[in-house]
């Protein structure tokens, strides 16, 4: 960097220059406040010759020079059309902003602002570094800024800019479905979804909501905020909602654009989301499937994850256990323990009729307060979950959770036999809840549906499982090796058999445990309640 020398004398290579630090630490603060510490995407925009428009805001041919750094051009080059969206699908810069400049770099910042929110997105932004620019070169601090650790990227597949032409894709993709279909297309998909009569909806619900509030925002954004609002849905978007038009949801909008009758829609439905066929190969992998999932698993280092193991219930986080039972009263060696006391349970012997109610209220309500729980286990089949972990305990992510446990039931249920177990009232060992919602926010797993787990006491599995990987709770990178990951668990042998105590009744939304009926005992009274659904 060439400076005149007086400014250079006068700044002393700008690490004292306290007004110009305060400036580069308010494009920091600005930066980390719109992008939320880096919960918000930031995209590129197409916002051009953002250097020149830096440049030529300075009148003055000496403090232009002055500025004419080539650390500081790379920076406003490669980063200075990045952009955050606001909900309406407006577009602003995601640091410039004339308030945080002194009155030297008002001009210039406020003509960088005004250039990226009149420029149009062009991709998510994905960096793997931890400091975007050179803060520090030659012995003067340049521009730069540091990206917070939730923004990184970290795929293990894709490159960034890889990652990002896929982004590209998607958001064509996407414009395409949206196009096609209609916003009362959507609405009467959601309330067929919602109506409990398709099988197994709650795993496209999800995505039909994906899609209704996004019609719904496009709609309601202007000018370049229609695309703005899409991008911004595509970014944070869970895998797979992306390509609607060849998923369940699309096949769906198609049968209702087509005019079916409900019946016909309904038996397409429930015969495409049968467990045996959904998101599952039905033929054998490919030699060239297996070797690119030789390459992939070598790549991401997944091989320790392949070995599956039931888990234990005490592996398990759990929204309510069974509390110990505390000592009565007078119990024990105390000066007073062998006087008689008054009966404290005159109406432990009112019968009060079962309370019907649904699986979340039980939850809410009940559970908290309940010592114990038991279930009743009518004769038959009934819809066993079992959970299942990593083998190696220091196994890499397999599926799109961040933790090593997911479940599996059988089609068409199992008998209490195949557990150790007889019909009739069992206890209750713990409450889970379905395993993709453990620490979830609420939308990132959404679409594989929600629910609880009674976790019995005594249950362990007899029937081999296989590894019982499906490849719809696999991580996104490895749909293209779908086939070779089922012909794998198919063959694999699930381990800890005798040891997995993580095995109950699968109560979720849209499941076909209900009605339950359970037994709670709570501060010395017993009632029964039946619970019909989950919400």
């Amino acid at each position: 960097m060439q400076q005149p020398t007086a400014v250079a004398d006068a700044a002393r290579h700008n690490h004292d220059d306290a007004e110009y630090l305060g400036f580069l630490a308010r494009i920091q603060a600005r930066f980390q406040s719109r992008s939320r510490d880096g919960a918000r995407s930031v995209f590129l925009t197409d916002a051009e010759d953002l250097w020149s428009i830096y440049l030529d805001s300075f009148s003055d041919p000496v403090s232009r020079r002055y500025r004419s750094c080539s650390a500081c051009r790379k920076f406003i080059d490669r980063f200075g059309s990045l952009a955050i969206v606001e909900e309406d699908g407006s577009v602003g810069s995601a640091f410039w902003h004339p308030e945080d400049a002194p009155d030297e770099y008002a001009t210039a910042v406020a003509h960088l602002d005004k250039a990226v929110r009149r420029a149009k997105i062009v991709s998510p932004f994905l960096s793997r570094d931890a400091v975007l620019g050179l803060p520090e070169a030659g012995g003067w601090v340049h521009l730069s800024i540091t990206l917070p650790e939730a923004m990184r990227y970290t795929g293990a597949v894709l490159k960034p800019e890889q990652a990002m032409a896929e982004k590209r894709e998607d958001f064509k993709t996407v414009m395409h479905a949206l196009n096609e279909f209609t916003l009362p297309m959507i609405e009467t998909a959601m309330r067929l979804l919602k109506s409990d009569h398709l099988y197994s909806s709650e795993r496209v619900l999800g995505q039909a909501e994906w899609l209704h509030k996004l019609h719904v925002a496009r709609a309601a954004a202007t000018g370049n905020g229609k695309a703005a609002v899409v991008w911004s849905a595509i970014a944070k978007a869970p895998a797979g909602f992306c390509h609607p038009r060849s998923s369940m949801i699309g096949t769906l909008l198609e049968d209702i654009a087509a005019g079916m009758e409900f019946s016909d829609i309904a038996r397409r439905f429930a015969d495409k989301m049968h467990p045996l066929r959904y998101q599952r190969p039905q033929a054998l992998p490919s030699a060239g499937n297996v070797a690119q999932a030789e390459k992939l698993f070598a790549q991401l280092g997944l091989a320790p994850a392949l070995d599956r193991r039931m888990a234990r219930i005490d592996e398990i986080p759990l929204l309510w256990s069974p509390k110990a039972d505390e000592p009565p009263v007078g119990a024990g060696g105390g000066i007073f323990s062998r006087l008689k006391t008054k009966s404290t349970s005159a109406t432990s012997g009112l019968s009060i009729p079962a309370i019907t109610m649904t699986a979340e209220k039980f939850l809410r309500e009940v559970a908290p307060d309940a010592d114990t729980i038991e279930l009743d286990l009518p004769a038959g089949n009934h819809t066993f979950i079992g959970l299942t972990t990593a083998v190696n305990a220091d196994a890499p992510k397999l599926f799109q959770w961040d933790h090593p446990v997911s479940w599996y039931v059988w089609h068409g249920g199992a008998p209490a036999s195949q557990y150790g177990l007889k019909p009739g009232w069992l206890n209750v060992n713990g409450i889970t809840r379905l395993p993709a919602r453990w620490n979830d926010d609420g939308q990132r797993f959404k679409h594989h549906g929600d629910g609880i787990i009674l976790l019995l006491a005594g249950a362990r599995e007899t029937r081999q499982a296989g590894a019982a990987l499906f490849p719809a709770l696999l991580r996104s990178e490895l749909h293209g090796v779908r086939s070779t990951i089922e012909a794998h668990s198919q063959g694999a042998q699930m381990h800890g058999l005798a040891e997995g105590s993580a095995v109950g009744i699968d109560l979720r939304a849209g499941g076909d445990s209900f009605p339950t009926t359970v037994r709670v005992r709570s501060a010395g009274h017993t009632q029964t309640y039946m619970i019909d659904r989950w919400d």
